[in-house]
């Protein structure tokens, strides 16, 4: 009997591998492809069930046609027309304003993967600070008339949590229609308390996002989570970037969390709500509508900008497109901070190649990372980058977490992104591209006050690290497409 049954495992083992070669490989990038091969040709049973979790793309395809449909009748709802009565001078500061001509093709292009045109007369304000982030959200929700919309990755009960969860307790109480939208997996915390209950008896509509159900009809896959952070009140005020809704201090007693957010007024705001309000309705099935929704678009400032939501249902890697373009466009000056590195080959070359043609480019990364396997991974790049001439710079006060990008005196980005695979490819990701020199000054000051407080790297120094370490990271290295 022993004897059958090791037969019988040896030979599902090979059954395993055998079907992993025709179904891993279909419609996958080829460096995916292979570390999931490696990991089921080592691991068959613990790779195939790993693989049903977090590799299986006809989940992605099923949820790219429900996503795609939704946002289609978001999209309808949003139309701008005469029936708003703007006047033809606002009219042309805001819908495609003139930009720098230099700049036409990153925005052309933006425009084509984000679906999103580019938006002026906005004001922005960097907040880098997670309480005085929670302070301006808690005021602006408390001064909310019609609506407040919260989608965030993390929302914890803690004091934050809590803060902000009795700001839209408060709204609600004033007849404000308030809705929370959390990622079931980053937010898993939150719905094992009794908070959630509370807002929902108060009046608040709360719905996880993405919840991973093994045992319905539908398998659900773990790794495809939305990390979009984003606040909108009253369709005038929003507020996106790197900041989840969580103490500073989150997991670390001595790594606090550094974010960058903006908060913007304007036009723009108007595309934040179609992000919100289709991720609201494949949560919750419901199409929100009414003319508090989309307000007639204001003048609130002179700020150009481009929303760039990214994630596995749209047709092309926005988010990846876009950064490669705005790397290649660099003529003097790239920075870029990121709490994970894991580029794919063309986000390499860019930088590299930039390196070549003269540009001055700076890495702002953590020190210490939260994530072991990723942290292991992104130091595996180091040494090629610095070979390269790229300047890596190790953050050390804390945990670097703001995702940002500053292109000479052009343009930057402020958003939910990371400089790796899963932002490129699997995480539905919510980015903002500014254009013009004042907006791309203040993010470059943020940059440089992250430079400040790091350590430069050095090449000679690096590479005397222990062998073994080497070694190791080279390992984590080779699952960059899946960490």
């Amino acid at each position: 009997m022993m004897v059958f049954l090791s037969l019988a495992y040896v030979v599902s083992e090979w059954l395993i591998r055998i079907t992993a070669l025709f179904t891993v490989t279909r419609g996958r990038q080829p460096a995916a492809a292979l570390a999931w091969l490696a990991v089921i040709f080592f691991q068959p049973w613990i790779g195939m069930i790993l693989y049903v979790m977090m590799g299986e793309s006809s989940i992605i395809r099923r949820r790219s046609y429900d996503y795609s449909e939704k946002a289609k009748e978001v999209d309808a709802l949003l139309s701008f027309d005469s029936s708003r009565s703007l006047t033809p001078d606002k009219r042309s500061k805001i819908f495609h304003p003139m930009i720098d001509k230099n700049m036409q093709p990153l925005a052309e292009l933006t425009e084509k993967v984000g679906k999103m045109p580019v938006m002026g007369g906005n004001d922005m304000q960097i907040l880098s600070e997670t309480t005085e982030l929670v302070d301006c959200l808690v005021t602006d929700i408390d001064t909310a008339r019609h609506h407040v919309h919260l989608l965030y990755y993390v929302f914890e009960n803690d004091e934050t949590g809590r803060k902000v969860a009795d700001a839209l307790i408060r709204a609600a109480g004033r007849g404000v229609n308030a809705r929370l939208l959390a990622d079931a997996i980053g937010s898993k915390m939150l719905f094992k308390t009794e908070l959630p209950k509370r807002l929902i008896q108060a009046g608040v509509q709360v719905y996880p996002l993405f919840p991973v159900k093994f045992f319905r009809s539908k398998l659900r896959r773990i790794d495809l989570r939305n990390h979009r952070k984003l606040a909108i009140i009253d369709g005038s005020i929003a507020y996106t970037g790197s900041h989840n809704i969580i103490n500073a201090s989150y997991g670390h007693k001595n790594l606090e969390w550094d974010d960058m957010s903006v908060r913007i007024s304007g036009a723009a705001v108007l595309n934040l709500q179609q992000v919100f309000l289709t991720d609201w309705y494949c949560a919750s099935n419901d199409l929100v509508q009414g003319p508090d929704i989309f307000p007639a678009p204001q003048v609130t400032g002179d700020v150009v900008t481009q929303v760039i939501p990214s994630g596995p249902v749209y047709p092309n890697q926005g988010f990846q497109n876009v950064i490669v373009e705005a790397i290649h466009m660099a003529r003097r000056h790239v920075i870029l901070t990121s709490p994970y590195l894991a580029p794919d080959e063309p986000s390499l070359l860019a930088l590299k190649l930039a390196v070549l043609r003269g540009v001055q480019v700076d890495m702002v990364l953590p020190e210490r990372s939260d994530q072991i396997m990723a942290g292991a991974c992104g130091r595996a790049y180091y040494e090629n980058l610095l070979e390269a001439g790229v300047n890596l710079y190790l953050y050390r006060p804390g945990l670097i977490h703001a995702k940002t990008l500053s292109v000479d005196d052009e343009f930057g980005m402020i958003g939910s992104g990371n400089f790796d695979i899963r932002s490129f490819f699997l995480n539905f990701e919510l980015n903002l591209l500014f254009h013009g020199a004042v907006a791309a000054a203040k993010i470059r000051f943020q940059q440089t006050q992250y430079m400040a407080r790091s350590r430069c790297l050095d090449l000679e120094s690096w590479r005397n690290r222990p062998a073994y370490i080497k070694r190791l990271e080279d390992a984590a290295k080779l699952m960059a497409p899946l960490v």
